[in-house]
């Protein structure tokens, strides 16, 4: 959020407790001494350093393409438009260019950039490159800005990198309608200048997993039913994904195939739709579509870079073997068990955009029907990783049994709440005790949780007339009035919305359950009863050279955005890195180095509280570490006999990742010594390794 007042402009920032869920909007104001408030500061640091801006930068093959793209089409003075500017590079590209023709005549860059940390940013680097007289910075959307108010004229070239993964996902349609009607000379030029979407068909019995909640229910053959008739789905998107490392599984049931065309050198329309007959190459069941794109940064096709996967054999300027994090390949799950094909038998694929998504039908499958039932307020739409983790038998089990053995050991009929968005918790709660009573948070789900339990209750054994659903936070029981006792706390730990957060930024139910306390029996149970930190380390070259300082990008200085963007390498001994959330088995090359080490455990029997541990790692393999990987085992049992390990071997969950400043060669029985501690009042887990000099 920003705004304009008494002249300057100043942006709000909001900072989040995750283990309280309260929120505050810190102020950030339009002056160039960060250093007076250092709070704003903070809180533009830590937004930073999660974007994918230092990915980018350190994409060199982005950087250069942009570069060469830039020197070909801009070659005499003229007025450049960037739009999304970020730290000013292609900016200060352009003006570069226009400063080395010999041609005369006026140059000058106008450059937007919205976020208002990221255009003080992008001004101290303009500064230290010299740059800051040729590049007018403005804090504003493009479309926002105006010829004769705060453009002199229209612009002859845009620049601009808006761009996702999915391609238009950034609002890339819009801002060019807006640039062509309102900025751009008729003729102007652009870069990048043009842009392909590719897509084939893929067989996947993962991506199945990630998308059919209702097939996994039918082979878990368990009992729990948590989606009859796709109940459970997900939203009908395009999802980013790193293609490579599902290569060996994942069977290939066509052809590339050219799906949309979009030229950035006119204006783009809102909508558009095609038809493509597709040749399958072998038979199989067609999981997902696996899609990506190729940029023509110039006219004549010269300059190109792609977002294809590793089995696409295109040509080395575009990039393909290069891992990056900002810009993967994209998935579109087929609904349901997938579609069968058959080998030279054409299938009809269809593709429709609108001015943010791409959408795709193949065949007869039932997209369109799917799509109609999404709004209905019994259905859930949840992540992929959460609808893989609910159709996972061995998940399953464990929450079932461990369910049932704490409902086994309280004699009186119970009351059971579950204190977070878990839907399999309520589920079991409801379905294996005939006695018990049960208080179901579902506060992110915003009023769908009790339509959603109302639809389950009949296929799972179990009356309403026991369940209560609040749709607010569990904490306001206390407030209510509850004349009851609580004799089983539950949770998975999962809120709704916050699958991309650190692991232990899950542990606010523990807080509820402190809350909860003077209602808790005497003999209450706790599910999860313990969390156990756990501790690896890794070889992880591709993470780390996405996530390292910054030194000169194509001519241009960016040492001065590493702090700020929370780069890695080469710090002062004051400056700590913070862990960053990432699925490792997409990471690119990853190797463990060390065994796995705990070194912490979360009590959820007592209140919350600080929690202290230190380890000493040995390395058992030698190589390079880059960093260490943390997560938690939720231990679900007083017998601490059923664990549920979020680690790296279970691809559904993120990990937390503390890189190195320096990356280090080890040996084998060479080790480091990691401290971690946890602030019960803030949330915030600080670890610290200690290596030998």
């Amino acid at each position: 959020m920003s705004s304009l007042v008494a002249g300057r402009h100043q942006a709000f920032q909001q900072r989040l407790n995750t283990l309280t869920g309260e929120s505050e909007w810190i102020v950030i104001n339009e002056k160039d001494d960060d250093d007076v408030d250092e709070t704003a500061l903070s809180a533009s640091r830590s937004f930073l350093s999660v974007t994918s801006y230092l990915d980018m930068l350190n994409d060199s093959r982005r950087n250069v393409a942009f570069r060469l793209a830039i020197e070909k089409t801009i070659t005499d003075p003229c007025h450049v438009l960037d739009i999304g500017a970020g730290t000013g590079l292609l900016s200060m590209m352009a003006a570069r260019a226009m400063m080395e023709s010999a041609a005369r005549g006026e140059a000058k860059v106008s450059a937007c950039e919205s976020y208002l940390p990221m255009g003080k940013l992008m001004r101290k680097i303009l500064r230290a490159n010299g740059m800051e007289s040729m590049v007018k910075l403005f804090h504003k959307r493009s479309d926002e800005l105006q010829v004769g108010v705060d453009l002199d004229c229209r612009a002859s070239v845009l620049v601009s990198e808006i761009l996702d993964s999915e391609l238009l996902g950034e609002g890339l349609i819009p801002t060019l309608q807006h640039a062509h009607d309102m900025l751009l000379t008729s003729n102007a030029k652009t870069i990048p200048y043009h842009a392909t979407t590719y897509g084939q068909l893929v067989e996947s019995t993962f991506l199945w997993k990630l998308n059919d909640l209702h097939g996994n229910d039918v082979s878990a053959s368990d009992g729990i039913c948590l989606s009859p008739a796709g109940l459970v789905h997900v939203k009908s998107q395009q999802y980013a994904i790193h293609f490579n490392s599902l290569c060996n599984e994942m069977r290939l049931l066509s052809e590339p195939f050219k799906i949309f065309e979009f030229d950035f050198w006119k204006r783009p329309d809102s909508h558009g739709e095609t038809e493509i007959w597709i040749n399958p190459t072998d038979d199989g069941k067609v999981h997902a579509v696996v899609t990506w794109w190729v940029l023509q940064l110039d006219r004549e096709g010269s300059v190109l870079y792609s977002t294809a996967p590793s089995w696409i054999g295109s040509s080395k300027n575009e990039g393909v073997d290069c891992w990056r994090d900002h810009w993967k390949q994209c998935v579109w799950f087929i609904p349901g068990e997938g579609i069968s094909v058959s080998r030279d038998t054409n299938i009809l694929f269809k593709a429709v955009h609108d001015v943010t998504n791409i959408s795709y039908f193949l065949g007869g499958d039932k997209n369109m029907t799917y799509s109609s039932f999404n709004s209905h307020d019994s259905h859930l739409c949840l992540s992929p990783e959460r609808i893989g983790i609910y159709g996972e038998k061995d998940i399953r089990s464990a929450f079932q049994i461990a369910v049932k053995n704490a409902l086994q050991r309280i004699r009186v009929p119970p009351l059971c709440v579950v204190a977070d968005d878990s839907i399999i918790l309520t589920i079991l709660a409801g379905s294996l005790s005939d006695t018990s009573k049960i208080i179901s948070s579902f506060h992110g789900f915003q009023g769908k949780g009790c339509a959603y339990i109302q639809a389950l209750s009949v296929a799972n054994g179990f009356s309403m007339d026991r369940v209560q659903v609040l749709n607010k936070r569990i904490a306001s029981l206390l407030l209510d009035g509850t004349p009851w006792k609580v004799d089983l706390f539950l949770a998975e730990p999962f809120y709704h919305g916050n699958e991309g957060m650190l692991p232990w930024q899950n542990l606010k139910f523990w807080r509820d359950r402190s809350l909860l306390d003077p209602i808790l029996s005497k003999d209450a149970i706790v599910l999860p009863c313990k969390g156990i930190l756990k501790v690896c380390a890794m070889y992880l070259p591709d993470l780390w050279k996405s996530r390292c300082c910054l030194q000169e990008i194509e001519g241009f200085d960016h040492s001065i955005a590493n702090e700020t963007l929370g780069a890695y390498g080469n710090w002062p001994p004051s400056i700590k890195g913070t862990c960053l959330p990432f699925f490792i088995w997409q990471c690119g090359e990853i190797k463990e180095l060390s065994d796995v080490f705990s070194i912490m455990d979360f009590n959820f029997s007592k209140p919350v509280h600080d929690c202290y541990g230190n380890i000493r790692i040995e390395f058992s393999e030698p190589g390079i570490c880059h960093g260490l990987v943390l997560w938690i085992d939720w231990v679900l049992d007083v017998d601490n006999s059923i664990t549920i390990s979020t680690g790296p071997v279970n691809r559904y969950w993120k990990q937390g990742v503390k890189l190195l400043s320096t990356p280090l060669k080890v040996d084998v029985g060479s080790s480091v010594e990691i401290e971690a501690s946890f602030d019960a009042a803030s949330g915030e887990l600080t670890l610290e390794s200690l290596f030998p000099p």
